[in-house]
């Protein structure tokens, strides 16, 4: 099967992470994160500069690695390394993609993502990272009390299940030993 290696930026500005539709081929309509072929001589942050510079008519600096995905699509393996990247300059004008959108971290979902861009998004540190992000626009206090809740939520569900499952097994012993008898 062929191999093709491509990097993906996953372009933040604050809270949020630029998604683009693909404008042609097989995979027409379906949405990813912007990127392409690494060129023979380049490096993967080159490339990635390249392509956004070719395809959205920006210039990006490109930050740290976030992840490597490889697929096996019916026709190839895909290898994409993807990278943080923020705008320099530019308007992200489409060239290629058929149109996008600045997505939110509760708005992650609601494209219908490529699958190798899938598991980009499950990927925690794609969401932490904008999570992160979120609660740095917060006051300290906002975040704190979001997580003593969500903490609070967290121990209520654990104890719902202990108590379930106590009670489950109690009614198992009183029931056997009511058998026993």
């Amino acid at each position: 099967m062929k191999t093709i290696h491509v990097v993906a930026a996953v372009i933040r500005c604050g809270d949020q992470i630029f998604a683009t539709q693909r404008g042609y081929g097989p995979y027409k309509d379906g949405w990813e994160f912007p990127g392409g072929k690494i060129e023979p001589g380049e490096s993967p942050r080159e490339a990635l500069k390249r392509e956004i510079r070719e395809e959205l008519e920006t210039e990006i600096e490109v930050g740290e690695r976030l992840c490597t995905v490889d697929y096996d699509y019916p026709e190839f393996h895909l290898n994409m390394e993807c990278y943080w990247a923020r705008i320099l300059e530019g308007h992200l004008e489409l060239k290629e993609h058929e149109a996008a959108r600045w997505l939110s971290s509760e708005h992650l979902w609601s494209v219908d993502w490529l699958p190798a861009d899938r598991i980009v998004v499950y990927d925690t540190t794609v969401t932490s990272a904008l999570y992160r992000t979120m609660f740095a626009s917060l006051s300290e206090n906002m975040a704190a009390l979001f997580t003593r809740n969500l903490m609070a939520s967290i121990y209520a569900q654990a104890w719902a299940m202990i108590s379930f499952s106590s009670a489950f097994w109690l009614m198992r012993i009183f029931s056997m030993s009511w058998i026993h008898r």
